[in-house]
């Protein structure tokens, strides 16, 4: 089975709570299993609805893809491959308006949409397109069919229609394991 968990939580108390898992922290932080972080550069990932650009990493296209008011997307955002300052704030923007519906794109989309046509196809590319990726997850797939795996992510929302939080990157790596990513809406 595989449990997720806030790496905020203390180490301690989610091995007391877990005593036989193995715990793997699959945020950017991780020194194992980054390359599963949407903060990661694998580059060459392709932008939905926007054939022939791609981006560093599924947060840039994330982030890159936001607009504001007063502010429309970063392409800057798109080449990050820093795994830092990828974040695109109400505080240093002001409200959002929506996502651009690719670079080009006329139509604003709301942040589910979003959620569902350009975050969810972004990181599923990556599940499927990357090597290192998809070999750490084929690993990850056959120890759990062993033991419990405990996934330590910052957020824990693992329901795409949950927009009241980030959605948990953790959830979707346990989905795509499970045979149960959200159902996608093409894009890429």
């Amino acid at each position: 089975m595989i449990i997720i968990e806030n790496k905020r939580k203390s180490l301690e108390g989610i091995v007391a709570r877990y005593p036989l898992a193995h715990i793997l922290d699959v945020t950017s932080k991780s020194n194992y299993a980054q390359v599963l972080s949407p903060f990661y550069p694998h580059y060459h990932i392709p932008i939905p609805f926007s054939p022939g650009y791609y981006s560093a990493c599924v947060e840039g296209i994330w982030q890159g893809l936001k607009v504001f008011e007063g502010h429309d997307i970063d392409w800057g955002c798109f080449s990050n491959d820093t795994m830092k300052n990828l974040k695109r704030t109400v505080r240093e923007y002001g409200p959002p308006k929506g996502h651009r519906k690719g670079v080009f794109g006329v139509e604003l989309m709301n942040y589910l949409e979003a959620r569902q046509q350009i975050y969810l196809p972004s990181y599923k590319w990556v599940l499927d397109n990357v090597p290192i990726v998809h070999q750490l997850v084929e690993k990850i797939k056959n120890e759990a069919q062993k033991s419990d795996i405990v996934f330590l992510d910052y957020s824990t929302n693992t329901d795409v229609y949950n927009v009241s939080t980030p959605l948990s990157h953790a959830g979707l790596i346990k989905s795509y394991i499970e045979d149960s990513y959200p159902q996608l809406v093409e894009s890429i």
